[in-house]
């Protein structure tokens, strides 16, 4: 009994080793799938999590209402935020709160898409840019105003007053 169960496990993995082949000769047959990046821009899936965007609404606003959720939720701890407060004369967001600075240190980003599932506002998403190489690490935070979309041509943004400096400051 004990040369009929070798005999069965030798093949067993004859099969198993046939099956493997198939398999590789069948893809070496198929024509192989080769894209033209840079010549031709590369076509992504809908669900490619690619270099952050910050979205506006409609009116041209800041969807970002500084929560720091998105900053919470972040396992590699890349995203800073500061906040600011929207006046009467000025809106930056739709909320009372803006973010004054949104940084990004891509050097630690994992792009694993929490910050966008943590936003309740759906400010932050995934773009489809992925040219984020850099020789230098210090390139690689990212800032507010590198992410947000830009104005849509019918939004009509608030332009701030300049304020009169006070004396003796």
């Amino acid at each position: 009994m004990g040369e009929m169960a070798k005999l069965g496990e030798v093949f067993e993995s004859a099969a198993a080793i046939a099956k493997g082949m198939g398999v590789t000769f069948r893809e070496m047959m198929s024509p192989a799938l080769t894209e033209d990046y840079p010549d031709a821009p590369p076509q992504f899936e809908e669900r490619f999590r690619g270099k952050h965007v910050l979205q506006r609404d409609e009116n041209g606003l800041e969807k970002c209402v500084a929560c720091f959720l998105c900053a919470a939720a972040c396992p590699a701890n890349c995203i800073y935020i500061e906040a600011a407060e929207n006046t009467e004369k000025v809106r930056f967001s739709g909320g009372e709160r803006y973010a004054s600075v949104y940084n990004i240190d891509y050097s630690r980003c994992i792009f694993c898409g929490y910050c966008v599932e943590a936003c309740p506002t759906d400010a932050i998403t995934h773009g489809h840019g992925f040219e984020l190489s850099s020789y230098d690490t210090s390139t690689l935070v990212v800032r507010k105003e590198q992410m947000l979309v830009p104005l849509p041509s019918k939004a009509n943004p608030v332009i701030a007053e300049p304020v009169a400096a006070e004396a003796g400051h």
